[in-house]
Order: C-alpha cells, then structure tokens, then sequence
C-alpha cells in the first residue's frame, strides 16, 4: 500500500488511545497529508465523536480546519465487518498518505485484524503496572519481568502473520502515557520493566501525553493542541502541551513525517 497504517491498539480502557489517535492523525492534517481514519469501536465512537465536534466546530465559526476523512466500522458482525475493514483500508490507501485506526478497548476480530496490517502499532499505557500487566508479568518483590503478557503474545503472533504474507514489519511502539513527575519510585520501576521487556520481544518505548486538563477540555469543540490559532484563550500549558505532541509524533519514525521535516529544515 502507498499509505502508511498506523494502528493504536490496547485491549484496556482508559490510557488516552483516542485521544492519541486524534492527535496523531490531525498533526498529519496539519502537515499537509491527505489522513484517512477507522474508528473500530462502534459503541463508544469515542474517535469519531471528536471528529463530528470538530466538524461542527469550524462549520459553526466558519472555519477550515485540517480534518481526517472519518469512517466508523462496527464490530457486531466479525466476518462481514473484517471485509468491511480491509475494503475500506484499500480504498484510503488508494486516496490517502496515512491511515490512522482507533480499536475498540477490549479483544476484537477488527482489532486483530488490524493489528496484522498496521505499519506502525502503538500501544499507549498509563505509567503504572496495572497497565503494564497488558504486556509483561513482574515479580511482585524485584519488578523484574516473568514474562511477557497475552497483548504482547498478539502482536508477537501478528507480526510473524504479518512477515509470512508480504515480508513486511510492523514497528511497535509503547507510549507511556500520563507520565508524572511525582511517585519516582514507581516511575522508574515501571520504566525499568519496559526497558527489560522491550529488548525481550522488539518494541520502543516513547514519552506520550501528560496528564493535562487541556486534553479533555478540546473534546467538545474537536480541537487539539495544534489548532492554537482558534483556540480562545491559549496558556503556557498549551505550549507544553503542543511541544510535547510534536515530540511524541517525530517518536514514531513516520516516514511521510520525516520528509516533511526534512523538506521545512
């Protein structure tokens, strides 16, 4: 495919999946790209509701801003829903430079699909080990790693499909989300397991979003931290906030971010 795929996936609730997936896929909007997205969690719709605000939001004000084409696909049919995934994936990547796809926060036939697809998958976590349990056992009095979880045997599982069908790889990314600079102690164990664990199965770990009010805030209106210009009232915490965004996509290794990079250096 020309586009690249970019899949966020976690079968937990609650470590900021779409409100990363936003994000990502708006700051490639920002970058002139042509973003097409899946929301796979046909329930929640958490992703495509952001999208329909911010929709909302620029026809209200009279606006244009940079906006993924957004589609949701239902999870209540498996069979029929994969083929309406894998249809959908190839028309975007006829029309479009990147994929983004939301998946549904718990086990799905649409979010092993896609995981088996994706050109980069990233997983965020909130920096604790109840979240760490997703992908790595630790022993309770060392934290070392016992071993890796069931999620991380999915993506290992994934990702050898994934070789045998097109010879193609899939980089997985670890987000720690919600990062704090209190509680060190649990910080730095939590970072030394993933260190442990990511040499042990091949994945790269990545500072991901703060624990920010902001995030939660933009909802309504589907804004995110790239659009300050429309943004009313715009704080210090916004600053960080968009600097740690733009940090947290030049992690992902894009491709099409690189060259965009390369081409405003």
């Amino acid at each position: 495919m020309a586009a690249h795929l970019i899949v966020l996936g976690n079968e937990k609730g609650g470590t900021g999946k779409s409100t990363t997936a936003v994000h990502v896929a708006v700051a490639l909007a920002h970058a002139g790209f042509k973003v097409g997205a899946l929301d796979l969690d046909g329930r929640q719709r958490t992703f495509a509701r952001y999208i329909e605000n911010r929709s909302a939001f620029a026809a209200k004000r009279g606006l244009e801003l940079p906006t993924p084409e957004t589609v949701v696909i239902t999870d209540e049919t498996p069979d029929l829903d994969r083929e309406r995934l894998i249809a959908q994936v190839g028309a975007f990547a006829r029309s479009k430079d990147a994929i983004v796809i939301d998946t549904p926060g718990r086990d799905s036939v649409l979010g092993r699909t896609a995981m088996g697809i994706a050109d980069t998958l990233v997983t965020p976590l909130n920096d604790s080990f109840v979240d760490f349990d997703l992908i790595g056992q630790v022993d309770p009095d060392t934290y070392k790693v016992k071993r890796p979880s069931f999620y991380a045997e999915l993506v290992w599982d994934a990702r050898k499909a994934r070789a045998k069908v097109d010879g193609g790889s899939v980089d997985w990314v670890v987000l720690r989300n919600r990062l704090s600079s209190l509680e060190a102690r649990n910080r730095k164990r939590v970072g030394g397991a993933l260190d442990e664990l990511s040499k042990r199965i091949g994945f790269r770990v990545v500072p991901g979003l703060s624990e920010r009010v902001i995030y939660r805030e933009l909802f309504p209106k589907g804004l995110t931290l790239l659009d300050t210009a429309v943004i009313d009232e715009v704080s210090m915490s916004h600053v960080a906030a968009r600097a740690e965004l733009r940090e947290l996509i030049g992690s992902l290794n894009l491709p099409m971010w690189d060259a965009a990079a390369q081409a405003s250096a």
